[in-house]
């Protein structure tokens, strides 16, 4: 009887112990979760898309190898697209000289892409124009942001808003966002990696199923007057942009000339993405874990999310 108690105890403690760390212990194949995520592929030597099997792709989940089951170009059929152009309203009239360039990308869009325009306003992102094919209708509610300075507060505040709020609840179509912002926490100004808004929005960002991208543009105060500051913003944004899978475009600590060279680079990443599949061990609760992901493809450059969302048996 003794016996008994120790195994059942044993038992109790070992299963105990799995659950704290969020998997379940002897997963089998057929234990397995499918889960996914879209990765960005540019041809470094031609305009033609590579051919990409599930054979030519190598995937590590929290450090532990697993196959990848499919890879689906996001075109034709699939090529649905639900985009926000997200303007930090801090950024006010000096973002004026852009309008005319973000007018015209958003024009140049396919009718698959649907397009919405918000807008950074105390820790929300307020939609001027909620998503629509209509490209036109899109342009018209760009303006010029006008908000007091501070009235976006954390442009992470507002990332994590709207990935919690995504005004759409369509599986197929990808999620993306350009935020255009200098990425200056004002909570903390200086660079920390472990910046707990800038790591809530990951998270929302990650479970939403959202890609950030980022055009730097230094609102006026103190961007404009602390080089420390300026990089800081940077650097907070490159870390979000590189953890959700996107990219983070600027110039030096300067506001560009023209978003137009990195507008035309964020069409091409658009048209060159693929919804990458796979199975994991599943986790008691749904989770987000590490990612690493490597062709072995030649002559591509591939862009491909830091983390994934784990679903729950």
């Amino acid at each position: 009887m003794k016996m008994h108690r120790r195994f059942f105890a044993a038992g109790w403690i070992a299963a105990v112990c799995f659950a704290a760390l969020g998997w379940i212990p002897a997963v089998t194949a057929q234990d397995m979760t499918p889960t996914k995520t879209v990765i960005t592929v540019l041809p470094k030597h031609t305009e033609m898309p590579p051919t990409i099997t599930p054979q030519d792709v190598k995937i590590k989940v929290n450090g532990k190898a697993v196959r990848a089951e499919s890879i689906t170009p996001l075109r034709a059929d699939r090529a649905g697209l639900e985009l926000v152009i997200l303007i930090d309203s801090g950024a006010r009239t000096s973002l004026g000289i852009q309008l005319r360039d973000l007018t015209n990308f958003i024009q140049s869009l396919p009718p698959t892409t649907e397009v919405g325009i918000a807008y950074m306003m105390n820790g929300q992102a307020v939609f001027e124009q909620p998503f629509t094919a209509d490209k036109a209708r899109a342009a018209n509610a760009l303006h010029l942001p006008a908000g007091s300075a501070g009235s976006s507060a954390s442009p992470y505040f507002c990332l994590s808003d709207l990935a919690k709020n995504w005004p759409s609840r369509n599986p197929k179509n990808r999620r993306e966002v350009i935020a255009i912002t200098d990425g200056i926490d004002p909570y903390e100004v200086r660079f920390d990696p472990s910046d707990p808004y800038a790591q809530a929005a990951i998270r929302d960002s990650i479970r939403a199923g959202v890609i950030v991208n980022a055009l730097y543009w230094h609102n006026r105060g103190i961007a404009s007057r602390v080089g420390w500051a300026a990089t800081g913003g940077q650097n907070l944004l490159n870390l979000v942009t590189e953890k959700t899978g996107g990219k983070l475009y600027y110039q030096g600590l300067g506001n560009p000339v023209s978003f137009a060279p990195f507008l035309k680079e964020i069409s091409k990443r658009l048209n060159n993405q693929y919804e990458l599949g796979f199975s994991v061990p599943p986790r008691v609760k749904p989770g987000i874990d590490g990612l690493k992901v490597k062709l072995e493809v030649p002559d591509v450059k591939l862009t491909a999310p830091d983390l994934v969302l784990v679903p729950a048996r």
